[in-house]
């Protein structure tokens, strides 16, 4: 119980810093413990609804959530994780989830990882060299005119944008698929997406991320707790008790950070975890055999 207590502190924690639900590191670690994959992703996706409620209250008394943006993310993710569960429970049927699981985040934290790494290194290397007035600007215009030949254009006030809504509802597709197969609010591919593709302001793009994340992760636990049965209850309160508290923490601390920095520190974490789970699929295949076939030795 204290175990569980921790781990779900230390997530939320992290959630309310980075503005990730969390689920790219929790759904890993329940995994690593010896929860069943299935149980793990279903579960944790409640205990984000939870974690991002608490972040997304704290960032709100900041004003640094973009309501009007997230609703837009929000109608991408409800489809998207619709869409997800239903590929769940198929994937489930076949006795090929586990391994998709655990594929689906190697490979996409190892991408969204190296990238955002990256980038934000190349970005505090500029800012000591003092290129960041010049660098930044001429970014902002190669994006705007590249958004520009969308259709469906919006203004987004809070993030000063006129952009179209199409972007913002494609990202919410992706990370609502990614919420329902990997047990994740999505937060490490729409906090950089936001950032890079939508090019919104680095500080409310964390609030905006949360409050998304907390309805297209209550859809995922109502469908899968329905259509799978894979929601462990108990489970998820100790994790909600722990993550609650700590994202309340992580906010503040998240505030006295620059955006470069937070952006390192979330690269790191995420390759980390990949490096984790991609030596574990490698070195203890009879593990991947014992979970598919239900028994062992």
């Amino acid at each position: 119980m204290f175990l569980l207590l921790g781990m779900g502190g230390a997530v939320g924690f992290l959630s309310g810093m980075f503005g990730v639900g969390g689920g790219f590191l929790m759904t890993p670690l329940l995994i690593f413990i010896g929860v069943p994959a299935t149980v793990a992703v279903a579960t944790e996706a409640n205990q984000i609804v939870a974690s991002s409620v608490s972040g997304v209250i704290a960032h709100t008394r900041r004003k640094n959530v973009d309501f009007k943006m997230g609703s837009m993310l929000l109608i991408g993710g409800v489809v998207g994780s619709t869409s997800g569960v239903w590929l769940f429970s198929a994937l489930k049927e076949l006795g090929q989830i586990d391994l998709v699981i655990k594929l689906s985040y190697v490979v996409f934290l190892s991408i969204i990882g190296g990238l955002m790494f990256i980038e934000s290194a190349r970005a505090i290397l500029r800012k000591r060299k003092g290129f960041v007035g010049s660098g930044g600007q001429h970014k902002r215009k190669d994006h705007s005119g590249w958004q520009h030949k969308l259709p469906f254009k919006m203004r987004f006030r809070r993030s000063k944008l006129y952009i179209s809504a199409l972007l913002p509802i494609s990202v919410g597709v992706v990370v609502g698929i990614l919420a329902a197969i990997m047990g994740v609010g999505g937060g490490f591919i729409m906090v950089p997406a936001m950032i890079y593709l939508l090019g919104m302001p680095t500080s409310v793009v964390v609030g905006t991320s949360l409050f998304q994340i907390i309805f297209v992760t209550a859809n995922v636990t109502i469908l899968q707790a329905a259509s799978n049965q894979t929601v462990d209850i108990v489970l998820a309160l100790l994790l909600l008790i722990g993550g609650v508290i700590g994202a309340q923490f992580g906010a503040r601390v998240g505030m006295r950070m620059q955006g470069e920095q937070l952006r390192v520190l979330l690269a790191l974490m995420v390759l980390g975890v990949c490096v984790k789970l991609g030596f574990d699929l490698m070195v203890t295949p009879d593990d991947l055999f014992n979970i598919g076939a239900g028994g062992g030795h």
